[in-house]
């Protein structure tokens, strides 16, 4: 059965954070200063963006969702320009405009798609100049059904245990986007999402999974939080609860442009996704997608409701699952989405191989191990194995390059890369119900055999496409070059 969609109209967000006015200049740079040396970019373009705690409400906007917004600003242009362009989008506006202070200015010079300076225009606000929101919140609290606190270190948020107590207090769950080296200051939230730099900065070097586990159940216990969200770049994000396993998404396989507001619109789609009144884990895995397609435009940018489907609904998998979601994975994070399968009752297929230039062949086979089983493992040679096994020449393509090319398929769930010549090792570790593997041989000819049956698992080999493999194609293009 197909997975249902938020309604996300449905939802009410509240945001109270540091607001910012994010001005981006396009153009064109083709010629070295002679006054210095240094670029000269002739402007083409200016664009002003939301920026912040602001852009936490444009992503919140265009998913569909009700959004208000608190926060401090000058009494000037910025100001004006900050509240037109969120108005223009349904956001409603709580300003606290402050007269000793102006709204925070972050300026972009932009060309061909990389950014080529930053000017920042911000002054410290006054130690009781939030004081001034609460007056303009309190109005807003029967109209919400989740608070987001995004926080950028600039004094909106110089007293969080304030909005944390007085969602409390109307039964209203607290997500945060915490910033700093205290994490104490937001006890008793309800979901803290720092990345992993922010983590490490807090409870020390993480050193394995387990290791991060444990220091977030730590930091959750510490602290009475309900949660943590620890977004991990290219290794996706864990979601760690007291009490309940862990849930961890693999990052999707996208060529990423901007990473700027990509925790913004982590935090914008799950405080939406549970206002609307979906559980946690669809909320986590909406974001995970809500990430990968915004990292993939350039500047602070947002995702559309109809956009997040449509990417969520192309990677859900042939079952149609939240859990489908392709992604390439380190060792110990494969170890733990195959552990969360088998506990949804979830039958699991391994297979492996070079997967060096993706022809119809692999194509054809991947489809086949998928329909053995509910999840399909693939595990791919290292570059260095790769060589030992098909000569110095190759790989054609590098494992970085493979692992983002066969995560892309529909039909693979997880991709790992395996050490040394043979996967036997990982086998033992990730234990899959179905070892599956191409060729004209019997079980007995696949390699890790005994470890799989030793354990009460299934061997089975497949069909190959004939006439068609990664040699021939490589022979055929050399061929090609001398004739």
């Amino acid at each position: 059965m197909k997975q249902s969609f938020p309604t996300f109209h449905n939802a009410q967000v509240l945001v109270i954070g540091d607001l910012m006015l994010d001005s981006f200049y396009f153009g064109k740079a083709s010629r070295i200063s002679p006054e210095a040396p240094v670029p000269v970019v002739n402007i083409e373009r200016l664009e002003d963006l939301p920026g912040g705690a602001a852009n936490v409400a444009m992503n919140i906007a265009s998913l569909g969702s009700n959004c208000q917004i608190s926060g401090i600003t000058g009494q000037d242009s910025a100001a004006e320009t900050l509240q037109k362009r969120l108005n223009s989008v349904g956001v409603a506006c709580a300003f606290h405009q402050s007269e000793a202070t102006s709204t925070i200015i972050k300026q972009r010079v932009i060309s061909n798609h990389q950014q080529l300076l930053r000017m920042d225009f911000e002054s410290p606000f006054a130690a009781n100049e939030w004081t001034g929101l609460k007056a303009l919140v309190e109005p807003l609290m029967a109209k919400t059904s989740v608070m987001i606190l995004s926080d950028y270190n600039k004094g909106t948020l110089a007293d969080p245990q304030y909005w944390i107590k007085l969602a409390t207090e109307h039964q209203i769950p607290v997500l945060v986007d915490p910033k700093g080296d205290d994490f104490s200051k937001y006890r008793g939230a309800d979901l803290l999402t720092p990345n992993m730099t922010e983590f490490e900065v807090v409870v020390g070097k993480v050193t394995s999974e387990a290791d991060l586990i444990e220091k977030a159940l730590t930091l959750i216990d510490k602290l009475e939080l309900g949660a943590l969200l620890i977004t991990r770049s290219e290794h996706g994000m864990s979601l760690i609860r007291k009490d309940k396993p862990e849930f961890h998404l693999p990052a999707i396989a996208k060529e990423v442009a901007d990473v700027t507001g990509a925790g913004d619109t982590v935090i914008s789609t799950l405080a939406a996704t549970l206002a609307a009144g979906e559980d946690i884990e669809k909320a986590v895995t909406l974001a995970n997608v809500a990430a990968s397609i915004v990292v993939s435009k350039v500047g602070t940018a947002t995702v559309s409701g109809p956009e997040l489907q449509a990417e969520y609904e192309r990677h859900q998998g042939s079952n149609n699952t939240d859990h489908s979601i392709a992604g390439v994975v380190t060792v110990e994070q494969l170890k733990l989405a195959v552990d969360q399968a088998k506990q949804r009752g979830e039958k699991v297929v391994f297979t492996n191989g070079c997967f060096d230039i993706l022809h119809a062949g692999h194509v054809s086979y991947l489809e086949q191990a998928r329909a053995q089983g509910d999840r399909l493992v693939l595990a791919i040679n290292t570059d260095e194995s790769v060589s030992k096994l098909k000569g110095s020449a190759r790989p054609i393509n590098t494992a970085s390059r493979r692992l983002a090319v066969l995560a892309g398929l529909s039909s693979v769930d997880w991709v790992t890369c395996f050490e040394g010549d043979t996967p036997e090792e990982l086998l033992r570790e990730v234990k899959p119900d179905i070892l599956v593997k191409g060729g004209d041989y019997d079980k007995k000819g696949v390699v890790g055999w005994e470890i799989v049956e030793g354990y009460g698992g299934e061997v089975r080999v497949m069909g190959m496409t004939p006439n068609c493999s990664t040699t021939a194609i490589v022979e055929k293009i050399n061929k090609g070059k001398i004739d």
